[in-house]
């Protein structure tokens, strides 16, 4: 819990906020905002979130996982899907399936969704 103390700290101190203050805006005290920013305490969940919301931080950054503040950005595609959208005729027959032909917008939505994955490949 020392690396979250550290980051709430710098966060904290990144914008020129007492101890006191902070804990004021969440309802806390200043004693437990000192724990915490030690690592002598660990902040409740609550906490964490008003946090990561208020200073516009993700999770992945308060807990450590990344020194990036918006977080980490998984790339996920299981193979399947990735030899799916090699084939080009695949893949319009599986974007086909997913839309309803009665539908007066399907058109479209196929049409962006086709946009949206050539750009990528």
């Amino acid at each position: 819990m020392k690396e979250v103390g550290e980051r709430l700290r710098t966060l904290r101190e990144g914008v020129k906020l007492s101890q006191a203050k902070i804990a004021a805006m969440i309802e806390s005290s200043q004693v437990s905002i000192n724990r915490y920013e030690s690592g002598a305490g660990s902040p409740p969940l609550k906490t964490l979130l008003w946090y990561a919301d208020y200073f516009d931080v993700s999770m992945d950054y308060i807990f450590g996982r990344t020194d990036n503040p918006q977080g980490k950005q998984y790339d996920y595609q299981p193979e399947n899907l990735k030899e799916k959208m090699a084939d080009k005729q695949e893949w319009e027959q599986f974007v086909e399936m997913c839309f309803d032909p009665n539908s007066p917008m399907s058109s479209r939505l196929k049409e962006a969704l086709m946009q949206m994955v050539g750009d990528k490949r």
